[in-house]
């Protein structure tokens, strides 16, 4: 289920017809009509449709949702911990069994995204040194969460124990800190 009008139900055949006379296009998992905008409510269902419900998307995957990158070879899930969640061998995704702490998913429709704060922080942690985490992604995430440098480092230091915090609260003030 989803929160616009997404083409559903329909034989591949026709769907591919549909794309051909410019009547559709695809996203991710779903077809949606030429005139619905590609917005983070689309993303999220592009990539969670028919997904389990546990699945948050995140890292680059919820970057992409935010309209901060470009779509990613695979994508990225969080779990919270009580899920007990294993993907399926082959299904060509990346889980990441994690806290997740009030505000740091957001609802979109029947699907969950994490926050363009937690997406920050999860990147900075884990693809530091990744080609892809670079300071306008962490600044378009930054705009999109109305977030800042101080709000980032004092969400890190929340968190206890967190692996790679020193190096990440760097990356995020070299980021997000007025020039």
């Amino acid at each position: 289920m989803t929160s616009f009008p997404a083409i559903s139900g329909l034989p591949e055949v026709e769907l591919q017809a549909m794309r051909l006379d410019g009547e559709s296009y695809r996203l991710g998992l779903i077809e949606i009509p030429i005139g619905i905008r590609t917005t983070p409510h689309a993303r999220a269902a592009a990539v969670l449709s028919g997904r389990s419900p546990r699945l948050v998307a995140a890292l680059e995957t919820a970057a992409w949702i935010w309209g901060a990158a470009a779509r990613p070879p695979r994508d990225a899930f969080l779990v919270g911990l009580a899920a007990r969640w294993r993907p399926v061998a082959g299904a060509g995704i990346d889980v990441i069994e994690s806290v997740i702490r009030p505000g740091d998913v957001v609802p979109l429709g029947p699907h969950a995204v994490t926050s363009p704060l937690r997406t920050a922080l999860d990147l900075v942690r884990f693809r530091a040194g990744s080609p892809a985490l670079d300071p306008p992604l962490l600044r378009a995430l930054a705009s999109r969460g109305g977030f800042t440098a101080d709000d980032a480092v004092r969400a890190l230091d929340r968190g206890r124990n967190l692996s790679g915090k020193r190096a990440a609260a760097t990356l995020l003030r070299a980021a997000l800190s007025p020039s």
